[in-house]
């Protein structure tokens, strides 16, 4: 009767009764939400396994993109070029690596119904890795550089060539280098590349660059301590190269070895 007859009580007892029916309304949802969070719990719990699954499944398959350069020597005396090397690159990812052995390996996820053949040659974004020993259908591993029984061919970028070794006490972040001649200039950040002598990787790859460099007095040779163009103990994705010219190669270079002998 107060509400209908005065306006302005009318109004605050109005007010008031809404104040109390929101306050009431907010505890009921409250308790609500509160009974309501484990099926939320069991919703969530459920999307994530599904995302997981999904993520596992892509984890275990790679887009992987091959490609293929043509290498030329132009001649300088007439307008024709001659091919001398074809490469094909298989792009693969490490799902196995050693450091610490004295024959280090990788293993990758490409086998010979890829392509993949013993000897080829690997290399990663950054440098050489090594080459491919042994191979099936789907995985193939390959000895890396980090082993002591290889050693590869290799220059300092004024071409003066030697050999690039490796010693297991060294670790996985040395290679070593000998230079006989004296004369000789040599700095710390200098270029260790590969040469066009070896049959296995091509020419002008990085190997590494010189970290420290050793006299030996008896005859001022020095030992270069070289650091590897790769990062061998974290190595995601590394290519495989085919040159379709060096099966020629080595067969003609191994007869005219025979026949020498």
């Amino acid at each position: 009767m107060i509400a209908k007859t005065n306006t302005l009580q009318g109004n605050e007892i109005m007010n008031s009764a809404n104040l109390g029916v929101a306050f009431w309304y907010q505890k009921q949802s409250g308790v609500r939400n509160y009974f309501g969070l484990r099926e939320m719990n069991d919703s969530l719990l459920n999307e994530n396994t599904r995302l997981r699954q999904q993520l596992s499944r892509y984890s275990e398959t790679d887009l992987l993109n091959d490609s293929s350069v043509v290498r030329s020597i132009q001649l300088s005396d007439s307008l024709h070029s001659v091919q001398y090397a074809h490469y094909t690159y298989y792009k693969a990812r490490v799902v196995n690596n050693s450091v610490n052995a004295a024959s280090n390996f990788i293993t990758i996820n490409r086998g010979y119904k890829d392509g993949i053949a013993k000897n080829m040659p690997v290399i990663s974004s950054t440098g050489v890795v090594g080459r491919i020993t042994n191979v099936s259908a789907h995985f193939a591993t390959a000895l890396s550089i980090l082993n002591t029984k290889q050693r590869l061919s290799a220059k300092l970028k004024d071409g003066t060539s030697s050999f690039v070794y490796w010693e297991q006490t060294s670790g996985a972040d040395i290679l070593m280098m000998k230079i006989t001649q004296p004369e000789i200039k040599i700095k710390r950040g200098d270029s260790i590349l590969t040469t066009s002598y070896s049959t296995l990787f091509p020419a002008d790859m990085l190997l590494g660059r010189v970290d420290a460099v050793y006299v030996i007095k008896k005859d001022n040779s020095r030992i270069l301590h070289i650091k590897p163009a790769n990062n061998f103990r974290n190595m995601n994705y590394v290519y495989v190269i085919k040159n379709d010219f060096m099966e020629e190669r080595r067969n003609l270079e191994d007869s005219t070895q025979k026949k020498a002998l």
